[in-house]
């Protein structure tokens, strides 16, 4: 399996689209409101690709994680983390967890920040054991009560070589 950044070469769009949906999909008629999943497309994809950092995982030729990430002032944050359900529970969104730490570091930054629904407790319990703290609930626009979990890890800071 390689992990590769996505970049100016990546064209496989519709098949990244298809992976996102198949691991969010176990979330449908969990969360509300609906995944912002649900309104990707192979275009906003590409989009989303050129303002963030992307990752896809690529097994025997398929699709079958990704990650995008996006600097923000003291954090990097990390959005759609996607594994397919038939490659989770292989330790896959760990080693994209750590190209997540990689990237923050190179960027100077000190802390993992994402974003899980507050139906998702099976996802709370697994960003705990990777390290992350609840931080904050908040509600989605329109919304009076919490609809998802802000977790934040911070990261080691990197030995300084003397």
């Amino acid at each position: 399996m390689t992990i590769s950044p996505l970049d100016h070469s990546f064209t496989r769009w519709d098949e990244l689209l298809a992976l996102i949906l198949a691991a969010f999909t176990s979330m449908n008629g969990r969360i509300d409101p609906p995944s912002s999943a649900l309104t990707l497309t192979a275009e906003s994809l590409a989009e989303k690709a050129r303002a963030e950092i992307g990752h896809v995982a690529v097994d025997e030729g398929k699709l079958v994680g990704c990650l995008f990430l996006r600097p923000e002032a003291d954090c990097l944050y990390i959005g759609k983390l996607a594994v397919l359900p038939s490659a989770q529970g292989k330790g896959l969104g760990k080693r994209l967890l750590a190209i997540a730490e990689e990237t923050a570091e190179k960027l100077g930054l000190p802390a993992l920040r994402l974003e899980t629904r507050i139906e998702l407790t099976d996802n709370h319990a697994v960003f705990a054991a990777w390290g992350f703290s609840r931080t904050a609930e908040k509600a989605h626009p329109g919304f009076a009560r919490p609809t998802f979990v802000e977790m934040r890890k911070t990261l080691a800071p990197a030995i300084q070589a003397v």
